[in-house]
């Protein structure tokens, strides 16, 4: 891959050059940032100008990007649940509350740096995975809070790509989606991803999930967890560490396709041997997350946005994200909002 000399600033090596490292795991960022970085790709957002990026702010429009704590029912994972919403009062004048059984990464939410680590590395920057407790420091949360998150996003809508070309995505089958259909459908829009961004891919998903699916196949995904996303490859995390793309956010259930398909090149060592067992088995997020260090946004709504980018043929914006300032948090609801 060629790579433009944009996309060189402050000098960060390509990807192809981080598999070949040696001073720490092959493929990885690690001490890249520094010694004690807890932002990992995120870094990237200084190489994009915020005034230059709030520009992208053209047609007057506000997006929120999170679905209503209602949407996603029943789980979509085995070890999450429906938060329960209490609301008491002191006085009749009054109303306070509390939730139970909350889950940070149920609905729209983020991947912190906590969230996946690489089975045979570790956590990003080497961190001490013994060490995650609530109220510690390292690879928390409320780092990428307190950053805060703020740039220029690039939307990337494959669903309607394929569906003006007469291939729609197999939702119920969980299709894989190659770089080649979104690289695709990125130039069929007309846009360029810059150093610094954060790109949006909307598979269209959860319009499927909310519009189009029945409740025998809702009811089954929390077993049957077959979902359409990115398939797993080399090369889509070195197109995003080579774009410089600061966070990538999707509107599915974990951005890449689940469960892993064969052939995935995610696997472990022990993995490689047959021992298998771990449901996380070959998946992306070991090398974006763990040794990248970079943040997953997931079940985001970009159906609005995506409708508002096809009316006028312009597919960035300005975002911002507020994850929860949880100190030892692991991952947060997305609290991500789109203007342009």
């Amino acid at each position: 891959m060629t790579i433009p000399a944009a996309l060189r600033r402050a000098d960060y090596p390509c990807y192809r050059e981080l598999l070949t490292r040696t001073d720490a795991p092959a493929g990885s960022s690690w001490g890249l940032f520094g010694p004690d970085d807890q932002l990992g790709t995120l870094n990237f957002l200084r190489l994009a100008d915020l005034s230059r990026s709030a520009q992208s702010v053209r047609a007057g429009q506000a997006f929120s990007l999170d679905i209503r704590s209602d949407t996603i029912a029943p789980s979509l994972a085995p070890t999450r649940e429906p938060l329960i919403h209490h609301i008491f009062q002191r006085t009749p004048f009054h109303r306070d509350e509390w939730l139970d059984r909350f889950y940070t990464q149920y609905g729209s939410q983020l991947d912190g740096l906590r969230h996946i680590a690489h089975p045979d590395h570790g956590f990003y920057n080497g961190a001490d995975g013994h060490t995650f407790t609530p109220g510690t420091e390292s690879l928390s949360i409320h780092h990428l809070a307190q950053l805060p998150i703020a740039g220029r996003a690039v939307l990337i809508d494959v669903d309607r790509y394929l569906r003006a070309n007469g291939t729609p995505l197999d939702h119920t089958a969980g299709q894989p989606v190659p770089l080649a259909t979104i690289t695709a459908a990125l130039r069929d829009q007309g846009t360029e991803i810059s150093p610094g961004d954060i790109v949006l891919i909307r598979f269209g998903w959860l319009d499927h999930y909310r519009n189009h699916s029945t409740t025998e196949w809702r009811e089954n995904l929390v077993h049957k967890q077959f979902h359409t996303g990115v398939l797993q490859s080399q090369d889509v995390v070195e197109w995003l560490w080579d774009h410089r793309v600061a966070m990538v956010a999707a509107d599915n259930f974990a951005l890449e396709c689940w469960p892993a398909q064969p052939g995935t090149p995610f696997l472990s060592e022990a993995e490689q041997r047959g021992e298998t067992g771990d449901p996380h088995a070959g998946i992306m997020h070991r090398a974006l997350i763990g040794l990248l260090g970079m943040p997953i946004g997931e079940l985001w709504d970009l159906d609005p946005l995506a409708a508002a980018c096809a009316e006028d043929g312009r597919y960035e914006c300005l975002i911002t994200v507020s994850p929860l300032p949880i100190v030892g948090g692991v991952g947060s609801p997305a609290n991500a909002t789109a203007l342009r």
